[in-house]
């Protein structure tokens, strides 16, 4: 009987020291992170709104945690390729990914993904959210979106649009768009905004359904001619320009949040002081007001917050996607 008592004794003490020790553990891993520099991917090339995004929080993230954030562009198969490379990076706090809305689109785009976003990234906080403006280049007679949608309907397939690559959301954005205008638009997927706007500028397409960011220099330079926004509500960065909504494709609102995030397995403690820096950051008055010079709205939320923000959004956009027809290997 003592000999029995002895043992649930010693058991409950070993689990007991092994959940301290596990706790102890975890906290000093903790304050020892960040120990070298930290790698922030961006799934994008450089020049997008994503990139900007990225270099603007990790360049205050570098002061604040005493390390260098440095942002890597891995581009590619419509962000995918640099959410997955984080996915199985090792969950030290040392590699994050800058991702997006277009991540919860993915999901249902691509037949195939080597990576599951809701069970291999652990939310962090969004960073901001960016209004999609439908731009045309100059030479396009329209300067309505209903001008737009009669040209358009009048030369079926001939009207070209450009989006960050498929599976994205201005590649939905502008799916969604011929499903309500009832047209028929040619699209063509980039690798990022970088390319999309060159080729934009350039006439090689007609239209573009990208973030505010990149195009809003060339908007007020007037080398973009800017027709809607397609958030319910207008841009303070573009407060003449009126909604889809507004132009008569009545409940259009489909905006891009990009948000951080880290493998699933980080450690709490990590992943914890990674949300107070960011948005101690992202609520200063020195990062507000970038935001506001690109068209950018900040968020700095909570990692449960943005989790149910990805989870509501991969139900909303797997509708859309069946409705939409849109699939890819």
């Amino acid at each position: 009987m003592n000999i029995a008592l002895n043992t649930r004794r010693a058991i409950r003490v070993l689990v007991c020291t092994a959940v301290l020790g596990g706790s102890l553990a975890g906290a000093a891993w903790a304050q020892a992170w960040p120990s070298k520099p930290i790698s922030l991917i961006v799934p994008f090339p450089a020049g997008g709104t994503t990139d900007v995004l990225a270099r603007a929080a990790g360049q205050e993230l570098s002061k604040s945690l005493g390390q260098p954030v440095v942002v890597e562009n891995k581009p590619g198969a419509g962000a995918t390729l640099g959410a997955d490379y984080v996915a199985k990076a090792k969950p030290d706090g040392h590699t994050l990914l800058m991702g997006a809305v277009h991540h919860t689109i993915a999901t249902s785009v691509y037949r195939k993904l080597g990576y599951d976003f809701q069970k291999d990234l652990a939310p962090v906080t969004v960073v901001a959210l960016v209004p999609n403006v439908l731009v045309v280049n100059p030479q396009v007679p329209a300067r309505t979106v209903q001008e737009l949608l009669a040209q358009a309907k009048a030369a079926p397939g001939k009207f070209t649009y450009g989006s960050n690559g498929n599976g994205t959301g201005q590649h939905l954005i502008g799916a969604q768009f011929e499903g309500m205008g009832g047209v028929q638009l040619l699209h063509v997927p980039y690798k990022g905004s970088g390319p999309l706007t060159t080729d934009l500028l350039g006439g090689q397409i007609t239209m573009s359904f990208d973030t505010i960011t990149p195009v809003l220099p060339h908007i007020k330079a007037g080398k973009l001619r800017a027709l809607a926004v397609t958030t319910a509500r207008r841009s303070v960065a573009l407060p003449e320009v009126p909604t889809l909504d507004e132009s008569g494709l009545k409940g259009f609102d489909m905006g891009t949040w990009f948000g951080v995030l880290a493998p699933a397995a980080t450690p709490r403690d990590i992943v914890a002081r990674l949300n107070a820096e960011l948005v101690k950051i992202i609520h200063s008055s020195e990062f507000r007001k970038k935001m506001e010079d690109i068209g950018a709205d900040p968020v700095g939320n909570t990692p449960a917050q943005m989790a149910a923000q990805i989870k509501d959004d991969t139900e909303r956009f797997a509708r859309l996607v069946k409705e939409a027809k849109v699939t890819l290997e």
